[in-house]
C-alpha cells in the first residue's frame, strides 16, 4: 500500500511553520508527525503539499493509495482502521476526513461518494500553532511508549540524581552526568549521542533529540521537546524546538515553539502570561487578525531561520515569521513578519540576498548545504509575505 500524507485545512493555521515544511514534518512529542505515521504503518510516506515545497517534499502516486490528513496523530486503533480500508472508503472524525483509499489523488475528491467509517476514539490533532506545545505532553507520552516498548535503556550513570527510573530512557552514546532527572511528572527520553551537561535539572516530560545538547545548569520543566542537533540552556518550560536551533544561554523560554535554524540570543526572555492573567491572543495567518487561543500561558512562536540578539524581550503571544532578525532594547510588536530586520524602534526589509548569506554560514556549521532548492523556497516565502511588511 502507498500512504500519502496531505496538509489538509489546518495548513494555514499552522503558519509560519508550514511556510517551510508540510504539516507532516512538524515535530510534536519526540518525533515528527511523519515519523510517527511511518513507525505505526511500517511504510515510508510521501506528501501532498504546496507546489513550491513539492520538489523538496515530493508525492509518489501508485495504483492504490491511502491519503492521510497529517494534522491527525496516529494511535493503534486509528492505524488499524486505516490499514483495513477498502477502495472508496474513508475514515471520518466528526465531520473531518482523516483518511481515504483511492486509485488516484485527483484535484477534487468527492468524499460524499465514499463509504464513511466513523472514528469515535480519542485522537490528538494539531490544528493551531499553540497545539504544538499545549498537546506536547500527550504526544511525548505516546512516542515514548512507541519508541521504548520491549527495549532496554542504556545504563544511567550513578553520578545522577534519578527519580522514577522506569520512566527514563537513554539511547546509546548519550552522555548524562551529575544531573537531576525527575520523571514523576512525565517520561524523559535522551536521544542517541545527546549530551546533558553537569548541573542540569530536568523535570519531565522531556524529549532530547539525537545529538542535542543541554548546557551546564539548564533547568527544564516539561513537557518540553529539544529536537535533534539543538542546543539549549537557561530556563525552559513546556516548549518545543524542532531541530538545528539554539537557545544556548540564560534567559526564559516558556510555552513556545521554535522552528529550525533559529537562534535565541543570550538573556532573551519570553513573556508567557499577561499582567492581567487574561487569555492570550496571537496573530493568525489564516484570518489575518489576532485569534483567541483559549490559553492563559502562551509565549513565542518563531518560524525557521529567524534570530534574535542578546537581551531581546518578547511580549506574550508574539509570532515571528520566517527569516526575521530581531535586536535592540524594548519590546518589539507581537507580530513580526517574515524577512523583517529590526526591533522595538521599527523594522526594515531583510533582503533575501543578505538573509541567504547567514543561512549558508549557519547550515554549514551542521554540515548541511544551503542549496538552490532551499533558496527557492525562501524566495517564494519572501514574495508571499510582502503584504505584511511595511518597510
Amino acid at each position: 500500500m502507498n500512504y500519502i500524507l496531505f496538509d489538509g485545512p489546518a495548513r494555514n493555521a499552522l503558519l509560519p511553520f508550514t511556510y517551510t515544511r508540510p504539516v507532516a514534518d512538524i515535530r510534536i512529542g519526540i518525533l515528527t508527525i511523519r515519523e510517527k505515521w511511518e513507525k505505526h504503518l511500517g511504510y515510508v510516506t510521501t506528501t501532498i503539499t504546496e507546489e513550491y515545497l513539492s520538489e523538496k517534499y515530493p508525492m509518489v502516486e501508485m495504483e492504490h493509495n491511502i491519503l492521510i490528513n497529517a494534522s491527525y496523530l496516529p494511535n493503534d486503533e486509528l492505524v488499524r482502521l486505516i490499514k483495513n480500508l477498502k477502495y472508496d472508503q474513508a475514515v471520518f472524525y466528526k465531520d473531518d476526513v482523516i483518511a481515504f483509499y483511492t486509485s488516484d489523488t485527483q484535484e477534487e475528491v468527492d468524499l460524499e461518494s465514499y463509504e464513511a467509517i466513523e472514528y469515535e476514539g480519542d485522537v490528538i490533532t494539531v490544528q493551531h500553532t499553540w497545539d504544538i506545545f499545549s498537546k506536547n505532553g500527550l504526544a511525548l507520552e505516546a512516542d515514548f511508549e512507541l519508541l521504548t516498548k520491549d527495549r532496554k535503556s542504556a545504563p544511567i550513570s550513578g553520578t545522577n540524581n534519578v527519580i522514577c527510573v522506569e520512566n527514563i530512557f537513554i539511547e546509546e552514546g548519550a552522555q548524562v552526568e551529575f544531573c537531576t532527572l525527575n520523571a514523576l511528572t512525565g517520561p524523559i527520553y535522551i536521544g542517541k549521542d545527546a549530551v546533558v551537561m553537569e548541573g542540569s535539572m530536568i523535570r519531565g516530560g522531556l524529549a532530547l533529540g539525537d545529538e542535542a545538547v543541554l548546557k551546564m545548569g539548564t533547568r527544564i520543566y516539561g513537557p518540553t521537546t529539544i529536537g535533534p542537533h539543538c542546543k539549549a540552556g537557561g530556563e525552559i518550560t513546556n516548549s518545543v524546538m524542532f531541530a538545528n536551533s539554539n537557545k544556548g544561554h540564560e534567559g526564559y523560554l516558556g510555552n513556545s515553539v521554535l522552528g529550525e535554524w533559529c537562534n535565541v540570543g543570550a538573556d532573551t526572555n519570553t513573556s508567557n502570561l499577561k499582567n492581567n492573567y487574561d487569555q492570550v491572543r496571537v496573530w493568525s495567518y489564516e484570518t489575518e487578525g489576532f485569534a483567541k487561543t483559549g490559553l492563559q500561558f502562551c509565549g513565542l512562536t518563531m518560524g525557521d531561520h529567524s534570530k534574535c540578539g542578546i537581551n531581546t524581550m518578547f511580549n506574550t503571544g508574539t509570532v515571528v515569521g520566517v527569516s526575521a532578525n530581531i535586536f535592540g532594547s524594548g519590546f518589539p510588536r507581537n507580530f513580526i513578519p517574515s524577512f523583517s530586520w529590526g526591533g522595538a524602534n521599527g523594522f526594515s526589509t531583510y533582503l533575501p540576498k543578505k538573509a541567504f548569506e547567514t543561512c549558508k554560514v549557519v547550515m554549514k556549521r551542521r554540515n548541511i548545504e544551503f542549496d538552490n532548492q532551499e533558496a527557492a523556497i525562501l524566495e517564494h516565502i519572501f514574495e508571499e509575505t510582502k503584504k505584511y511588511r511595511k518597510g
